[in-house]
């Protein structure tokens, strides 16, 4: 049995990589992550992360643990892995926690972000760190809509068909968005999520917001339990996993900043 079970907290931009899981041929951020562990401690090293990110999403905070023999300084743990990583993954801390700690199945609540562009022309400084939509878009509108998802569900109509879980139910504890300029942020919080299902969410609160359908749309794909009434999933670019919150007994959660709604953006530009 290993010495140390280690907790590690990162961020990456998603764009480069197909997504977090190890794929053969395919650059995944899990891939990269275990070479530079693998590199820095001169043993080969797996990791659990609390969630796999799909092709192209990005992460503020995924957490990931590891177990391992080697002896290290929280600040070596970072600053040695880092040194082995592409620029657009970085180690931002870590924390001998208890071995019984799991990244994934001890995560209680997990937070996503979604940036959307709406303008007539995307960004070419933001391609691919924000999603985009053309048409305008009701605010309002897409927040009635939104307060129908709160609460616990069965989602089917907003999982893919290729997702593996054995139950559609989900818990969703808020989905608030706010506007700043031609910038929106939908925040969503949950015990999980389907495959999917945050952008399929999005794909359907735009619809709305751009007056395709009414708000009370989402209270009909609740009950319809039916993916092919949904609009289509959106596109990944702007979509970041944000906060993951643990048990107290962790002692990681203060490691773990959740976004204020109104901080969001400029965290998001400094992170």
């Amino acid at each position: 049995m290993a010495k140390h079970r280690i907790a590690l907290g990162i961020s990456y931009q998603g764009q480069n990589y197909f997504g977090w899981q190890v794929q053969a041929d395919r650059p995944t951020v899990q891939a990269e992550v275990e070479k530079a562990l693998s590199q820095f401690i001169t043993v080969p090293t797996q990791v659990v992360c609390a969630g796999r990110t799909d092709t192209g999403v990005h992460a503020i905070n995924q957490i990931v643990h590891l177990d391992t023999d080697a002896t290290r300084s929280d600040n070596s743990w970072v600053r040695g892995v880092n040194s082995f990583l592409p620029a657009d993954i970085r180690i931002k801390w870590a924390k001998e926690v208890d071995p019984e700690f799991h990244a994934r199945f001890d995560a209680e609540e997990r937070t996503y972000l979604y940036v959307l562009r709406n303008h007539s022309v995307h960004s070419a400084i933001l391609q691919g760190l924000v999603g985009w939509f053309h048409s305008p878009l009701d605010l309002e509108q897409m927040q009635e809509a939104a307060n129908y998802l709160v609460g616990t569900h069965d989602f089917t109509s907003f999982r893919s068909s290729e997702c593996q879980a054995h139950s559609s139910i989900r818990t969703i504890q808020h989905l608030h968005i706010q506007q700043q300029g031609n910038l929106f942020v939908f925040s969503i919080k949950g015990n999980a999520f389907l495959h999917h299902m945050v952008r399929n969410i999005i794909g359907c609160l735009v619809y709305v917001g751009k007056g395709k359908y009414q708000p009370n749309y989402m209270a009909k794909l609740l009950e319809l339990r039916d993916r092919k009434y949904a609009a289509p999933t959106f596109m990944a670019d702007g979509l970041y996993l944000s906060h993951i919150r643990y048990p107290k007994k962790s002692g990681i959660n203060d490691l773990i900043p959740e976004l204020d709604m109104a901080d969001s953006l400029s965290y998001l530009l400094n992170a």
